[in-house]
């Protein structure tokens, strides 16, 4: 028994073609590097340190399998055969998690219900029209970014709507859409989507810089007190919009179930199903989300040539999309007679809370005393609404495009 066959992290290391170690290598350290920055909250915590622990540990991990098959022993996310996946289920340690949570969607809708807790809609009863121009300006990325993929990049419509909907900047929904209209590419497509969600923290900012002179930042609104909606309000709402849409997008009902039955549970005041859903629920399927994503990312999977297209057009669909939901503030600003802070434009994108507190965040380092977040928070509740309906939309006509 030589060396590299007793250690065979290594040996599967030393073995492989060139391209396979270097991303391994590369992946390992990348996987670090999503801790430490997790860790000082450069990026989101809750899901870059338990990606980038699982990223590291399956690149490290690997070893031989039967038949000279190199492998790990954390999950084969591309077993589909019945007997074969019923021997997994008894040999990969985290096989339970993807095959019975993950990849049927269940993660997705317990992080919508636990969005649905956290978000107050409030505002955006009281201003629906500011709240869903800006959300509808938003979603350019999503609108562009689909024939961009099929004209330019030779996509077929299942992966290039799948890969479009990371222009909503909502993680749940990107996941839930691939794998309904591109299971092949669920795995790339959705890394690809949480590791460029947690780069909207470094790159909006500059964007709102770019295109927001800082006058305009930091303006302040003027406005006479907002109707006051109630919490019956808000449940009789959440009921209405949840089974209207339903009707409309069956495709998309166990999403929109989810978030607005949290909508409805945070407006009963029943603090023992909101402590549940909320510090339980949300945490722990925002854990196994984060960590199950990482041990998906292995050199083999990532390193596939169909993965370059689709990084490249996460980009512009997050581009464009806060390009997009700018140019909506902007709108609302001269519809208001120039009575409208243009940088809750980028709230639009719903990525609920993270795009309302970069928008709040830069109109404050403009000027301290100004204060839009509720305006924000009313734009990025609308975005994941809309959102939801245009991955609805597109998961019920693009099989139709056959």
């Amino acid at each position: 028994m030589d060396v590299l066959t007793l250690f065979q992290g290594i040996g599967t290391l030393v073995m492989a073609e060139p391209k396979i170690a270097i991303g391994r290598i590369v992946l390992v350290l990348l996987g670090m590097v999503l801790v430490y920055m997790g860790a000082k909250k450069y990026l989101e915590p809750l899901v870059m340190i338990p990606m980038g622990f699982g990223m590291s540990a399956v690149n490290a991990g690997m070893l031989f399998l039967e038949a000279g098959k190199v492998g790990n022993l954390l999950i084969d996310p591309l077993v589909t055969e019945t007997s074969a996946l019923v021997s997994i289920l008894q040999i990969d340690a985290f096989q339970p998690i993807y095959t019975f949570a993950f990849s049927n969607n269940l993660i997705a809708c317990i992080v919508f219900m636990g969005i649905g807790v956290l978000c107050d809609i409030g505002y955006l009863l009281a201003k629906p029209f500011t709240s869903m121009m800006i959300a509808m300006f938003a979603e350019l990325g999503t609108i562009l970014t689909f024939p961009i993929a099929v004209n330019l990049f030779g996509l077929k419509n299942e992966a290039a709507a799948a890969i479009s909907i990371v222009g909503g900047a909502d993680g749940p929904l990107v996941l839930f859409s691939s794998l309904m209209l591109a299971p092949e590419l669920f795995v790339p497509i959705t890394v690809i989507a949480y590791l460029y969600l947690s780069l909207c923290y470094g790159g909006y900012p500059y964007l709102i810089r770019l295109l927001i002179p800082k006058e305009l930042r930091g303006k302040k609104i003027k406005t006479a007190s907002r109707p006051q909606v109630t919490s019956q309000e808000k449940l009789m709402f959440s009921i209405i919009a949840c089974t209207v849409l339903c009707f409309l997008l069956p495709a998309a009902a166990p999403l929109l179930l989810c978030f607005f039955l949290g909508v409805a549970i945070r407006e009963s005041g029943e603090k023992n199903y909101i402590s549940l859903i909320e510090s339980t629920f949300l945490y722990a399927a925002t854990f196994f989300l984060g960590f199950t994503l990482g041990i998906l990312c292995d050199a083999y999977t990532l390193l596939n040539p169909t993965i370059l297209p689709l990084l490249i057009l996460g980009v512009i669909a997050l581009a464009v999309s806060g390009v997009g939901g700018i140019i909506g503030g902007y709108a609302v600003y001269f519809i208001s007679h120039r009575n409208f802070n243009p940088t809750i434009g980028i709230a639009g994108v719903s990525c609920v809370p993270s795009t309302a507190k970069i928008a709040q965040h830069e109109v404050t380092a403009a000027k301290k005393s100004t204060l839009i977040i509720q305006y924000a928070m009313g734009a990025c509740v609308c975005g994941v609404m809309t959102s939801a309906v245009l991955t609805g939309l597109y998961i019920t006509i693009i099989p139709m495009l056959r």
